[in-house]
């Protein structure tokens, strides 16, 4: 699946964020601010991004000086960056665009190498944009979506764990198993697929549900169709797993609990090169691995 085309010209302010290891971002950080002062665009920051780069940050605005929603946020990270930046921006408008400073990178515009005319690119708003579908958790947090998944995982050194799902009020499944995924098409390929679950290629309407080490030979994985509400709980008498919103955790699921997850379209965007498709993406980030 492509994006919709976005016209160009139209980035006046941009807000940066970076992954965690300042030292391999730094450098590209000093060249951002350059691009985007030569585009006539106002950079501005969050706070911790002045305290991991210091005077490499000098030329950026404080987050809090923008007036209402940037025109685009632009990250210099890998898949995790990228999602945190989805999570922080979903249900508005504003596109996240990722260059990688990863591992895999499945989710950025560009990878490194590409930084100087992704730059450009990104300030002169020549991408497309992709509507991305996010899972809401009935759980209280600041963020309560995930742009990739919800997981289920028991504790290192818990008993295994017993978990049974439901979606549209029909038990499908309870099994003893290490935990649980719930992934939307983008997050198809992470968890998922190393639960030998199926892959759902961008712009396929569902989200899937799989079981992490199940401790059986009959549990599958099932594709979940969009307006199905999914239901997972812990059986009682069984200790507490942890949630995760793609892969930070969040909360816990006790012993006799039960938490509602719904599927909504068209939660966060994101920004890709024109052109680009979620199969170019398989090929050339999962062909990498495989050689």
């Amino acid at each position: 699946m492509s994006g919709r085309a976005r016209p160009a010209g139209s980035v006046a302010t941009a807000v940066i964020v970076t992954h965690t290891h300042p030292e391999q971002t730094t450098e590209a950080l000093a060249s951002a601010v350059a691009a985007a002062r030569a585009a006539g665009c106002v950079l501005a920051a969050p706070r911790q991004e002045f305290d991991k780069h210091g005077e490499a940050a000098a030329g950026i605005a404080p987050l809090e000086e923008l007036e209402g929603d940037p025109d685009l946020c632009l990250v210099l990270g890998g898949d995790g960056s990228i999602l945190q930046a989805l999570r922080r921006w979903s249900g508005t408008d504003v596109p996240v665009l990722g260059i990688n400073f990863g591992t895999i990178g499945f989710l950025a515009a560009h990878d490194r190498g590409e930084l100087a005319p992704g730059l450009d690119a990104a300030f002169a708003g020549e991408f497309d944009v992709m509507p991305m579908p996010g899972l809401l958790p009935d759980v209280e947090v600041d963020f309560p979506v995930a742009l990739n998944d919800v997981s289920f995982v028991r504790r290192p050194h818990g008993r295994v764990a017993e978990l049974s799902y439901s979606l549209a009020g029909d038990e499908l499944g309870r099994v003893r198993c290490d935990g649980l995924v719930a992934a939307t098409p983008a997050g198809s390929t992470g968890y998922n697929l190393a639960n030998s679950g199926p892959v759902l290629a961008w712009g396929v309407e569902g989200y899937v549900v799989s079981f992490i080490a199940p401790h059986t030979l009959t549990a599958r994985a099932l594709v979940a169709a969009p307006g199905d509400t999914l239901v997972v709980s812990n059986a009682t008498g069984r200790e507490a797993v942890d949630i995760a919103l793609d892969g930070a955790p969040v909360a816990a699921l006790e012993s006799g609990s039960e938490v509602e997850i719904r599927y909504r379209p068209d939660m966060a965007c994101l920004a890709q090169a024109p052109g680009s498709t979620f199969y170019h993406r398989m090929r050339e980030k999962f062909g990498r691995l495989a050689r």
